[in-house]
């Protein structure tokens, strides 16, 4: 059963930037297309972006141009590398495959300050 692992939120102001991390265990993930989802409070879950196995991405509009997710097929992660962010990225931080076929892990939580 593969065990789905976020690290690297934290508290930061409005332009700042921090850099998520998603790693694996149990299994790969090397062949399935990988998104990180994020899920504010009272709202429902949402894609941010993806990335497929060969490297192709794409991102929900009101992060373009900030956010930036990569992979490592060989160390089974995934990463978002987040930009000027903002008071409406402020939620918890998922990762998990295109369809959703994984147990959900802890997420990790992201929070923006104005």
């Amino acid at each position: 059963q593969v065990q789905l692992v976020e690290s690297g939120g934290g508290l930061v102001q409005a332009g700042g930037s921090l850099r998520l991390s998603c790693a694996a265990s149990g299994g790969t993930f090397s062949s399935n297309v990988m998104a990180w989802y994020r899920q504010a409070p009272g709202k429902q879950r949402e894609m941010v972006a993806f990335i497929t196995s060969g490297g192709a991405t794409n991102y929900r509009e009101s992060v373009k141009g900030r956010f930036t997710i990569s992979r490592d097929n060989n160390k089974n992660t995934v990463d978002l590398q987040m930009n000027n962010l903002k008071p409406e990225d402020t939620a918890k931080y998922y990762c998990n495959t295109v369809p959703i076929a994984l147990a959900w892990g802890q997420g990790t939580q992201v929070t923006v300050s104005s």
